[in-house]
């Protein structure tokens, strides 16, 4: 997983403004190309993850709108939620 590269290695302030925006196309094994600072849901579901330390986590029945998730992988296994867009 060597060529993540992730604009918040020291978690400084990633609330934005967000210079980067990225309509996903989920994947199980396949990293973003920048570790998100939030992810924007479109359609809600089941939204899968693996966050910036490596954890995987299913945030269930995740709601649109913006969440505050350090996500480096966004699974097709096990999410439901669509027109996901990684910000950072």
């Amino acid at each position: 997983m060597a060529n993540e590269v992730d604009p918040y290695p020291g978690f400084k302030d990633p609330r934005g403004p967000f210079g980067n925006a990225t309509t996903l196309t989920t994947h199980d094994t396949n990293l973003l190309k920048r570790t998100s600072s939030y992810l924007y849901v479109g359609v809600a579901g089941d939204l899968k993850v693996t966050t910036a330390n490596g954890d995987a986590v299913i945030f269930e029945n995740c709601p649109v709108g913006f969440h505050p998730i350090r996500a480096k992988i966004v699974w097709s296994t096990g999410t439901a939620a669509t027109d996901i867009i990684a910000l950072s």
